[in-house]
């Protein structure tokens, strides 16, 4: 069974979807606030992205379930490794999901991320140090960015 809700934020509302158990995406949205049912990891998630906006967390532990394709997958997972306040670029995502030469397959699985945010694909940026492109908009990923005091090369 899908759940949803529609939280603010800092950043403008998010819809938060689950499937009872965990997360399972994430997206900006125009949609007006629906309230997340009480005790449900929706509201565990709202909490928790509460508590990232006011500086109060550096990291989630909301379960999460993804689909994707394995390298997709294998991206996403990789991710949430990239520490709060930290960046890296795409080819050294790339790197570290063991294909040095996939930067831009790695770039259009990062694209796809279903749970943004959380899994902080933001903390990925071009090679140049410049801030890159971002699903959610460049104005999300700059606000994103700043909350975790980081700073990129502007062109």
């Amino acid at each position: 069974m899908t759940e949803r809700a529609v939280i603010h934020s800092i950043i403008g509302n998010i819809e938060l979807e689950g499937d009872g158990s965990a997360i399972t995406g994430l997206a900006f949205t125009s949609r007006p606030i629906e309230a997340p049912p009480s005790g449900s990891v929706l509201e565990e998630a709202a909490r928790q992205l509460d508590e990232y906006f006011k500086h109060q967390r550096k990291e989630f532990t909301v379960p999460l379930v993804f689909h994707g394709t394995s390298f997709q997958e294998r991206v996403w997972k990789e991710l949430l490794s990239i520490p709060y306040g930290e960046v890296i670029s795409y080819g050294q995502l790339a790197r570290r999901c063991g294909d040095p030469k996939a930067a831009r397959a790695i770039g259009g699985a990062v694209g796809k991320n279903p749970i943004g945010v959380i899994i902080p694909c933001h903390r990925i940026i071009a090679g140049d140090g410049t801030l890159g492109g971002y699903t959610g908009g460049t104005d999300f990923k700059k606000l994103l960015l700043t909350l975790e005091g980081i700073t990129w090369k502007q062109t």
